[in-house]
């Protein structure tokens, strides 16, 4: 697409979390402190919440690949299972053959069994969970149950939740208030202010391989705060709608009218404009960012050809 007009190797603000743009927010290194503090004492229940689209799964991610070789870890990215498929789940992530039919007591047993050996080989076991929020009320006292299993000293399997903040709602709810019990250490993200924003999105250009200074200037950066209110993934959705559109008109700089086009064309985005005068602009550059893209396809497919001799 525009990798080439803005001498990069690959697309900077795309929407899935990878940990090689991990960019170092405050909130999310404080997040990480806590987590890793919390995992090395031993502790039960650990949660993060945080707003749609703030790092969550980033995070996550990050986690995983950084803990050390004395954790054991399982990792659930869809909670929305019933009581028997969150077994069924966890068993698999820690290895454990469930045969079918096995009911909730040889479960437990099992697991424990495994869970006991990973203990015996002095490492910790530890179930992540994402987007936690989806966990059904049952399938949350399920998980409950599993963190039963402990030593005279130290819990067998250690659990951390990263949720929305529906999830702080959900476990609040009387019934589950046995596990909101055992939560000892919890921590919500915040979002980014205009000068951590700024930094985000050069940080992001500079690793997808940008070596030029002021693409996205101030000016620009406080549309993409006032627009996205911080939140990373909004801020990654503006600023590449505003590439494209730069790329369109074929310029090296993106202005503030780009990312106004940008901002008019998100709906996820806050408005800035009442009016939203920009609303043509949209589908006529990103029209022309197409067209663009096709054309220059359709010349790399042609030498493509005359190169491998099928015109001569």
């Amino acid at each position: 697409m525009y990798l080439y007009h803005f001498g990069i190797r690959e697309l900077p603000f795309t929407l899935t979390p990878n940990t090689s743009y991990y960019f170092g927010l405050p909130s999310h290194k404080e997040a990480i402190q806590v987590l890793s503090t919390a995992l090395m004492s031993g502790e039960g229940f650990i949660k993060v919440t945080g707003e749609v689209g703030a790092g969550k799964t980033l995070i996550c991610r990050k986690l995983l690949n950084e803990l050390p070789d004395g954790f054991v870890t399982a990792y659930i990215p869809n909670p929305y299972l019933s009581p028997a498929e969150l077994r069924r789940s966890v068993a698999a992530e820690l290895n454990v053959d469930l045969p079918e039919g096995t009911d909730t007591q040889e479960f437990t047993q099992l697991i424990q069994q495994r869970l006991v050996e990973i203990h015996k080989q002095h490492k910790n076991a530890v179930l992540i969970i994402d987007e936690a929020q989806a966990l059904p009320d049952e399938s949350i006292e399920a998980l409950r149950l599993m963190t039963n299993l402990e030593t005279e000293s130290q819990k067998l399997l250690q659990v951390v939740l990263f949720g929305q903040p529906e999830l702080d709602e959900k476990l609040r709810q009387p019934k589950l208030r046995q596990l909101l019990q055992r939560i000892t250490f919890s921590y919500k993200l915040k979002l980014m202010d205009a000068d951590q924003l700024y930094q985000y999105v050069r940080h992001r250009m500079a690793v997808a391989g940008y070596r030029i200074e002021g693409l996205f200037d101030e000016a620009c950066c406080e549309l993409l705060h006032k627009a996205s209110g911080g939140t990373p993934r909004i801020v990654n959705v503006l600023c590449h709608k505003s590439l494209m559109l730069a790329y369109g008109e074929g310029v090296q700089k993106i202005t503030p009218q780009h990312v106004k086009a940008a901002i008019d064309d998100t709906e996820a985005a806050i408005p800035i404009n009442k009016k939203k005068r920009w609303a043509w602009v949209p589908t006529s550059l990103f029209a022309a960012a197409s067209v663009l893209a096709l054309a220059i396809t359709s010349i790399h497919m042609n030498f493509d050809f005359l190169g491998s001799g099928w015109i001569k």
